[in-house]
C-alpha cells in the first residue's frame, strides 16, 4: 500500500488520501520549497471529507497509478481540507469562479511555484466525458505548456492575481459614513419575494439549498414592518422542508440540500452548520407562531446533534458523509444515502401489518420505490421517507382509530430507527471547528431558553467550556481553528472569532455567566487587532502574518454559512450596547460603510448583514434583570423573555454588586437598578430610558409587546 505525507495529518479529509499513489503534500513550506527548487507547477486539490464528488475523483484519478505517475513527475501535488483552511479555499475559489463562471468541490487549481493560479476547475473525469476534459489530458497539456510557454503562464498568473486583488477590494466611500437606510432593507425583502416559491417554499428552483440567514433577515423585517408576507415565506419554507426527505424523518437533522424543488430527494450529507442554523430558524418560528411543529423540528435537530455529533468532551463534530455502505459484505462499495433508504419489503418485515401499511401511507413508501427520477440508479426499489400524509389523513384513509394509528406509527418509527442503527453508519468527520461549534452553541443556548430544556442549556455550556479550555490561549488571546484527537492547531480566522463571540453573547444572554461576556469582549478586541482594516473598514478573513496567501479577502457572502463580516457587524453593535464603548460602534459603522455598495447593489447576497443593518437602524431595547442567577423568580422573567421573539435587544443580569459595578462602568444608569420588594425585577429600556420596573411575568410580557 502506498503511503504519503498526508498520513501524518489530523484532517479526516487528508487522511482519506494518505494511501493514494499520488505523492501528496499538505499545504505548507515543504511543498512550496520543492516546487521552487524543482521549478515545477503545483497541482492544488481542495475538498472535504464528506464531499461525494471528491470521493469520485479520488477513485477515478488519484487512485489511478498512471494518472498519479503524471502528477508526481510533472507537478507538486498539494491537498487542502477546505474546512481547516477556508482562507486558502476562498482565494482559489475566487479564481475558479472568475475564470470558469462556476465553482464547487473538489476544486482543482494549477499554481506557479509562487502560488499564483493559472488554470482551474472543479471535478475532472479521468477521460473526456460529461462535457469535461479528461484529467490525464489536462495534466499532459499543462505540463507541456509549462515547458514551452513558461513566461506566458507566469505573466498571465501575475496579471490574474492583480485583477483578483481589484475584484476583492472592499473599501468605504470617501465620506466613510454608512449609506444604509430602510430602503435597502425593503429592497432585500422585495428581492427575496420575487424568487420565493409560493407553492413549496424556498427561494429559487431546484436544487434547493437551505439558507437560514435569509430566514434571519425576513423574521426581523416582519417584526419591524408587520408585513405578513415576510414571515409567511419563512414559515412555509420551514414547514415544507420539515415534510421532505431532506429532513431525516427517523433520526432528526437535515441533509445538505434537495436535488428537486419539493425538498424530497436530498444530497444526504449532514453538516453541523446546517443543523445549528436551521435549529435557530425553527426556534424563532416557534417564538413567533406558537405552532408546536416548529418546536418539535428544532428538538429533533438538537437531539440528533447530541446523539450522533457530540464529542465526549462536549464539543461538536463537523459532518456525516452522504455515501454509506450498501452491503456490509462489500464495505468498499458505497452508495448515496444507503444508510437512510428502505425497500417496502424491509418495512413490512420490520413492522408487520397493519402498521407497515399505515407507516407506508404516512411516509410515501411505494412497492417499487418512490424515487422516480434516479439518473445514477442509486435508489432503485428503495424509498426515501417523507411526510406524504399527516397522521390524521392516514387514519381517515384506513378508517382506523386515530390514537391507534398514531401509536402504531410511533412504534414503527422506533423499530425502523433501531434497525437502521445496525447498518454501517456513514463516515463521520470528527474534527471540531471553532466557527461551526460557535453556531451550534448559539443554537443550544437558544434551544435551552426557548424550550426551557436544561439538557440543551448544559450542552451549550459544555461546548463553550471545551473551546475555552482547548482552543483559546489566554496569554496571547489567540483563538485556534481546529481540534482533533488531542491536537489543537491552525490560528483562527475571522469566522472563528466572529461566530465564537456570537455564541458567547448568546450564551451569556441565556445563562448570564459574566465570564462569557468578558471573553467575548477580549476576543473582539483581538479580532480587531489581527484582522480589521481600520482605514477602509471591515475585516480580512485571515491575519496578515501568513505569507503564503496571495490575496487577503474580506468575505461578505452569506451562503450556507454566514460570512464572518456579517456576524462581526452584529456582534460589535451588541457589544456597543452592552459596554457603552464607542469604538465597537465605530468599527461596525466602518464595516457597514465598506460593504455599502454591496448592500445597495445586491442585498440578496448579504442577508445576515441585513440583520445587522436592522439592528443598526433600530433603537435597540435594553432588558435588564435584577435578581439571583438561577433563582425561580429570575428564571420566570427569563422564560417570559424567551417565550416571544424580541429582536434588536440586549439582555443583562445584575446578580451581584460585583457584576453591577463591572457593567455600570460602561452604562452608569445600571447603578440605580434594584429588586422590587426583594423580588427579581425587569427593566425594559430604550437608549437606557427605562419604563417602570416589573416583577411579574405577565407585566413583563405586556412591556415586551
Amino acid at each position: 500500500m502506498h503511503t504519503n505525507r498526508l498520513a501524518n495529518e489530523k484532517s479526516p479529509y487528508l487522511l482519506q488520501h494518505a494511501h493514494n499513489p499520488v505523492d501528496w503534500f499538505p499545504w505548507g513550506p515543504e511543498a512550496f520549497e520543492k516546487a521552487r527548487a524543482e521549478d515545477k507547477p503545483i497541482f492544488l486539490s481542495i475538498g472535504y471529507s464528506t464531499c461525494h464528488w471528491c470521493h469520485v475523483m479520488e477513485r477515478e484519478s488519484f487512485e489511478n497509478d498512471q494518472i498519479a505517475a503524471l502528477m508526481n513527475r510533472d507537478f507538486v501535488p498539494i491537498k487542502v481540507d477546505r474546512e481547516e483552511r477556508p482562507d486558502v479555499d476562498r482565494i482559489y475559489m475566487t479564481f475558479v469562479q472568475a475564470t470558469t463562471g462556476g465553482g464547487g468541490w473538489p476544486m482543482s487549481v494549477f499554481l506557479t511555484p509562487e502560488l499564483k493560479p493559472f488554470f482551474g476547475g472543479t471535478y475532472f473525469p479521468p477521460e473526456n466525458r460529461y462535457g469535461h476534459p479528461g484529467f490525464g489530458s489536462v495534466l499532459t497539456q499543462l505540463a507541456s505548456a509549462w515547458r514551452t510557454e513558461r513566461q506566458q503562464i507566469l505573466d498571465s498568473a501575475r496579471e490574474i492575481v492583480e485583477q483578483l486583488k481589484k475584484t476583492v477590494c472592499v473599501a468605504a466611500s470617501q465620506s466613510g459614513a454608512p449609506a444604509v437606510d430602510h430602503a435597502i432593507l425593503d429592497s432585500g425583502f422585495f428581492a427575496f419575494r420575487r424568487s420565493f416559491d409560493t407553492r413549496l417554499g424556498g427561494f429559487g428552483g431546484a436544487p434547493k439549498f437551505p439558507r437560514p440567514s435569509v430566514h434571519n433577515f425576513l423574521v426581523r423585517y416582519y417584526a419591524r414592518t408587520k408585513n405578513r408576507e415576510a414571515i409567511d415565506m419563512v414559515l412555509l419554507t420551514l414547514r415544507e422542508m420539515a415534510k421532505g426527505g431532506m429532513n431525516d424523518q427517523l433520526g432528526g437533522g437535515f441533509h445538505r440540500y434537495s436535488v428537486d424543488d419539493r425538498w424530497f430527494v436530498p444530497h444526504f450529507e449532514k453538516m453541523l452548520y446546517d443543523q445549528a442554523q436551521l435549529a435557530i430558524s425553527y426556534l424563532e418560528a416557534f417564538q413567533i407562531s406558537g405552532d408546536s411543529i416548529y418546536a418539535d423540528t428544532a428538538r429533533r435537530i438538537l437531539d440528533y446533534v447530541l446523539r450522533d455529533m457530540t464529542d465526549e468532551g462536549g464539543a461538536f463534530y463537523s459532518a456525516e458523509d452522504a455515501d454509506s455502505v450498501i452491503d456490509p459484505a462489500e464495505p468498499q462499495h458505497k452508495g448515496e444515502g444507503a444508510f437512510y433508504i428502505w425497500s417496502a419489503q424491509e418495512v413490512r418485515e420490520r413492522t408487520g401489518r397493519p402498521a407497515a401499511d399505515w407507516l407506508g401511507y404516512r411516509y410515501g413508501v411505494e412497492e417499487r420505490g418512490n424515487v422516480l427520477h434516479d439518473p445514477h440508479e442509486e435508489f432503485t426499489g428503495k424509498n426515501i421517507l417523507f411526510q406524504a400524509h399527516t397522521i390524521e389523513e392516514t387514519a381517515a384513509h384506513f378508517n382506523a382509530p386515530l390514537d391507534e394509528v398514531r401509536a402504531a406509527i410511533t412504534q414503527s418509527e422506533r423499530v425502523l430507527f433501531e434497525a437502521r442503527a445496525q447498518r454501517v453508519r456513514p463516515h463521520l468527520d470528527d474534527k471540531i471547528l471553532t466557527a461551526w461549534n460557535g453556531l451550534m452553541i448559539s443554537a443550544f443556548s437558544l434551544g435551552g431558553a426557548v424550550l426551557n430544556e436544561p439538557v440543551y442549556a448544559d450542552a451549550a455550556r459544555r461546548a463553550a467550556e471545551f473551546l475555552i479550555a482547548r482552543m483559546y490561549n489566554p496569554e496571547t488571546g489567540i483563538l485556534l481553528r481546529r481540534y482533533r484527537q488531542g491536537d489543537a492547531l491552525i490560528p483562527g480566522f475571522l469566522d472563528d472569532y466572529a461566530l465564537f463571540v456570537q455564541s458567547l453573547l448568546d450564551l451569556y444572554e441565556a445563562q448570564f455567566d459574566r465570564r462569557h461576556l468578558e471573553l467575548a469582549i477580549r476576543l473582539t478586541e483581538k479580532q480587531s487587532e489581527l484582522l480589521e482594516d481600520r482605514q477602509q473598514g471591515a475585516f480580512f478573513s485571515a491575519a496578515e502574518s501568513d505569507s503564503s496567501l496571495v490575496l487577503r479577502v474580506k468575505e461578505d457572502y452569506d451562503g450556507a454559512e454566514p460570512s464572518g463580516n456579517s456576524v462581526a457587524a452584529l456582534n460589535l453593535l451588541r457589544l456597543a450596547q452592552i459596554t457603552g464603548r464607542a469604538e465597537f460602534r465605530q468599527s461596525a459603522e466602518r464595516l457597514i460603510a465598506a460593504f455599502g455598495p454591496r448592500l445597495s447593489a445586491m442585498p440578496v447576497a448579504v442577508p445576515q448583514l441585513l440583520v445587522a443593518c436592522e439592528f443598526f437602524l433600530s433603537e435597540p431595547r435594553q432588558i435588564i434583570l435584577v435578581g439571583d442567577r438561577g433563582a425561580d423568580d429570575t428564571r420566570a422573567l427569563l422564560r417570559t423573555l424567551y417565550a416571544r421573539f424580541v429582536p434588536n435587544r440586549i439582555a443583562l443580569l445584575l446578580d451581584s454588586e460585583e457584576t453591577r459595578d463591572a457593567l455600570a462602568a460602561g452604562i452608569p444608569t445600571l447603578g440605580a437598578m434594584t429588586k422590587l420588594d426583594g423580588r427579581a425585577a425587569a427593566y425594559v429600556c430604550q437608549n437606557y430610558t427605562c419604563q417602570l420596573p416589573v416583577s411579574e411575568a405577565g407585566q413583563l410580557a405586556e412591556l415586551l409587546q
